[in-house]
């Protein structure tokens, strides 16, 4: 590891950038120890020839990081990959540690952004509020097709709890629902605040709302999928603000049609890497699968923002910036990504 010198910065090439991401860092970045080069592609296997001289790269969660990519930063001198994201299962974590490179993410932003966001994704599927905002524009004040439920006294599942996997549970205990939770490794102080910690089983036969919040790896990839929708209530209300990767598009799209699924709402998609972070509006998408997706009446979609308030963003941009110049100066806390 080198270590700063006052006379030297670190240079970290900004992968997939965005203005406000841009404006943020610029402001809060130690212009003596760091330097931002920004970029707006994303690091693939061509963009990554650009580190040449870089000591480090920062990246977000639809920059694939797999073994062609590290191969080209370790070659180019490349010592950290930084995270600015909780996430990290788009970066082959062992193999970059392989190669001497250290994976820093950002392990706690804000859980209250995402649960907040994920709570809204309900309210306004269940209560239809995106239809009532277009009705009311147009002059149209009926309220046929807007019936909702009451989300007190609900069952609702919680696939995962972690830092906003617990904070969403307390939100829906506060909002009186029954919640019912799986981890691997259940909270003592959720099951003393009321959380019943169950199997994955008991969770889709019992839920009416079910909210993913748990990582995407090899054991959750495609978690939803036939076979688990087929356990789910008629009519079950399905929430994923956490990886796109954990549920079958397609077998989703089933159980829409076969009205298994009554509402479905998104801020991630597994192929969201083509289309999330664009203007596309003046293009043709040749995504079928997402705009068949939102097609369908009950189902609300969402461009990955569930982080993007004001307060998570300040702590991602000071988190990642802390990482950096900790790890070089030789500080202990820096937040690793251990495999």
């Amino acid at each position: 590891m080198d270590t700063l010198q006052q006379s030297k910065t670190v240079r970290v090439a900004f992968y997939s950038t965005k203005i406000y991401e841009k404006e943020l860092f610029d402001q809060h970045c130690p212009e003596d120890k760091v330097s931002f080069t920004y970029y707006e592609a994303s690091l693939n296997a061509q963009t990554a020839l650009f580190t040449k001289g870089f000591y480090a790269v920062c990246v977000f969660v639809n920059d694939k990081v797999g073994k062609q990519v590290i191969d080209a930063l370790h070659k180019n001198g490349v010592q950290l990959i930084v995270l600015r994201c909780a996430g990290f299962n788009n970066v082959e974590v062992a193999y970059a540690n392989e190669k001497g490179i250290k994976v820093l993410h950002v392990p706690a932003y804000s859980p209250h952004a995402v649960a907040e966001h994920t709570l809204a994704l309900i309210m306004a599927l269940n209560r239809k509020t995106h239809k009532a905002f277009n009705r009311i524009r147009e002059a149209n004040f009926a309220l046929d097709g807007l019936l909702g439920f009451d989300v007190h006294g609900t069952t609702v599942g919680v696939i995962g709890t972690g830092k906003i996997g617990m904070t969403f549970c307390r939100i829906m205990l506060g909002m009186g629902c029954e919640v019912l939770a799986y981890d691997p490794s259940p909270s003592e102080s959720l099951s003393d605040s009321g959380v019943k910690y169950v199997d994955l089983e008991n969770i889709y036969r019992k839920s009416d709302i079910i909210s993913l919040h748990c990582p995407l790896n090899p054991n959750t990839h495609h978690l939803i999928n036939d076979a688990s929708l087929s356990q789910m209530k008629d009519g079950v209300m399905l929430i994923n603000t956490s990886r796109g990767g954990l549920i079958d598009t397609k077998s989703i799209i089933k159980g829409l049609k076969s009205k298994k699924i009554g509402y479905l709402g998104l801020d991630v998609y597994e192929q969201e890497e083509h289309i999330f972070f664009k203007d596309l509006s003046d293009q043709i998408i040749d995504d079928d699968v997402i705009m068949r997706l939102i097609t369908f009446p009950n189902v609300l979609v969402t461009a990955h923002q569930a982080f993007f308030t004001e307060n998570a963003m300040g702590n991602i941009v000071m988190t990642t910036i802390e990482n950096i110049v900790n790890y070089f100066e030789g500080h202990s806390n820096f937040n690793e990504v251990r495999m």
